[in-house]
């Protein structure tokens, strides 16, 4: 045997770096292994949704992503309206206006409609001005972070095996294993990991064939930029990047893993289009399907599953990025405490009981997008219908409150109506904002009404969680609140009470010192 860590993390991507930095954190020895030798620099998710921005923002990275959304926005042709990237809140003639915020089955949200003012957009602080990033700026960004935390990446290795028992796992990455208390898949939709676990897969087959591609090509003046639907299909075009993407909606590909080539790719977009396009370069190229999958649990013993591992769908709205960052920050401290022995390990139960129906919705959502881009006569009369209906205020910020992922809500019991809710980004009298006090991604009490009492009850959990005392800008009933390490409000309360305080520190926290 080679070597020892507290957790191996299979897979270098987004969520695999995020759960090292998570775990890195919190003082885990943490080794990540990935089969490629760098970034895959294929063409992926460009946008990330509220949860995704502030979770990065809470671990101090919002400078990185202001400034990677700036040059993604130039690329685009779509210059910020503010030119330089700051973390401080924009005011509101100064935010960016995007030409929508999203999409419904190529249906695009026009952000004019959208009310903003909805209270479900009510205090998300500046991370909430950030959605353009594309995932390998993501991935860029995590990978430098690591780096500065110490985590141990190594390239171009591949897991190949590995035996779980009751104290470990042993994992075989070719001729050397490594020894380690857990193993994390998050290793993609193909996940070796999962594979090899056995983990349970349930889902629909796939029944579409779709392709995405940075070209080059002659003939495209017939094309129209942005989504559009046909009577073959859909594709989506974008002339300043030669971004396309086909879908053909006659079955899956016969084979998903042959090379993609430029007669391919052509013949796609023609059959769509019914332009006769000449593609003659092709510098990046994905095939994809609408097979939708989810394991049943996220984790077998001591392994683990998160990201596309754990759960497979279109990409049509981008949901899996940030799915699968959700999935890191959720699990990450949870590890992190059975790691170190403060917490037993049904902790590791809530995973799957909170991630698991946030991975549902995703995948129902998904499913339905591809029922609205079929091409038969009942599905394009309905297709009319919801074109006119996302035209309207009400309906466009349903949507938008459901992809911006701002309603994502954990069953965490409890009386209060922030338990379970992302902490709010409130403003606070010294100056700083809640979400600036988790850079360290530990847990923090919020005493906003400065109380003896709540931090008598505290003291004895004081090298688990910090308490910060501090007054609200805009003085509310809150008068205190519980924040786990991944932004979920644990407990809170109004008018002064404690009661509650004590059991929900013993319950994510351990018992007290």
């Amino acid at each position: 045997m080679n070597e020892t860590c507290d957790v191996v993390v299979a897979g270098a991507g987004p969520v695999g770096l995020m759960l090292a930095c998570e775990l890195r954190l919190a003082g885990v020895d943490v080794l990540v292994v990935e089969r490629l030798d760098e970034i895959d620099p294929t063409l992926k998710a460009a946008g990330i949704n509220v949860p995704t921005a502030q979770a990065l923002y809470r671990r101090g990275l919002l400078p990185d992503l202001l400034a990677d959304q700036v040059r993604a926005r130039e690329r685009m042709g779509l210059p910020m309206t503010h030119a330089e990237p700051t973390d401080a809140e924009p005011a509101a003639a100064e935010r960016p206006k995007p030409p929508f915020v999203g999409h419904f089955a190529g249906i695009m949200l026009d952000i004019g409609v959208v009310d903003l003012d909805d209270p479900a957009f009510a205090d998300l602080g500046p991370a909430a001005e950030v959605f353009f990033v594309p995932q390998q700026d993501i991935e860029a960004t995590l990978g430098r972070r690591a780096a500065e935390l110490g985590v141990t990446v190594r390239r171009g290795v591949e897991l190949t095996d590995f035996t779980e028992d009751g104290d470990g796992v042993t994992i075989r990455l070719g001729d050397n294993t490594v020894r380690a208390g857990w193993l994390v898949g998050c290793d993609g939709g193909r996940s070796i990991v999962r594979k090899l676990s056995g983990f349970d897969f349930p889902g629909l087959d796939p029944e579409l064939t779709g392709h995405q591609a940075i070209v080059e090509m002659t003939g495209a003046e017939g094309l129209t930029p942005g989504w559009t639907s046909t009577d073959t299909g859909m594709y989506v075009y974008n002339p300043s990047m030669g971004r396309i993407l086909t879908v053909e909606l006659d079955g899956p590909p016969a084979d998903r893993n042959a090379p993609i080539t430029a007669a391919d790719l052509q013949a796609s977009l023609r059959a769509v289009s019914g332009v006769p396009v000449e593609i003659t370069a092709v510098h990046s190229a994905t095939r994809f399907t609408d097979n939708t999958r989810q394991v049943t649990e996220y984790r077998r013993d001591r392994v683990l599953l998160a990201g596309d591992a754990a759960h497979v769908h279109s990409p049509f709205g981008g949901q899996g990025l940030n799915l699968g960052v959700g999935d890191a920050v959720n699990l990450g401290w949870k590890l992190a405490e059975v790691v170190h022995g403060r917490a037993q390990q049904d902790l590791l139960d809530t995973y799957t009981s909170e991630r698991h129906p946030i991975g549902a919705w995703v995948l129902d959502w998904t499913r339905a997008q591809v029922a609205l881009m079929r091409t038969d006569k009942r599905s394009r009369e309905l297709r009319a219908v919801m074109t006119e209906l996302l035209a309207t205020r009400e309906a466009a910020t349903a949507v938008f409150r459901k992809i911006s992922g701002v309603l994502h809500r954990y069953d965490l019991g409890g009386g209060h109506e922030r338990v379970g809710a992302p902490v709010p980004d409130l403003e606070l009298s010294d100056g700083t904002r809640l979400g600036k006090h988790f850079v360290d991604g530990g847990a923090v009490l919020f005493d906003l009404a400065d109380s003896a009492e709540l931090r008598v009850v505290a003291a004895p959990w004081s090298s688990r969680v910090r308490v910060v005392t501090a007054k609200t800008v805009q003085p509310g009933e809150l008068t205190a609140m519980l924040v786990r390490p991944d932004g979920f409000v644990a407990w809170a309360a109004d008018s002064g009470s404690q009661d509650g305080l004590e059991a929900a520190l013993t319950r994510w926290f351990g018992s007290a010192a």
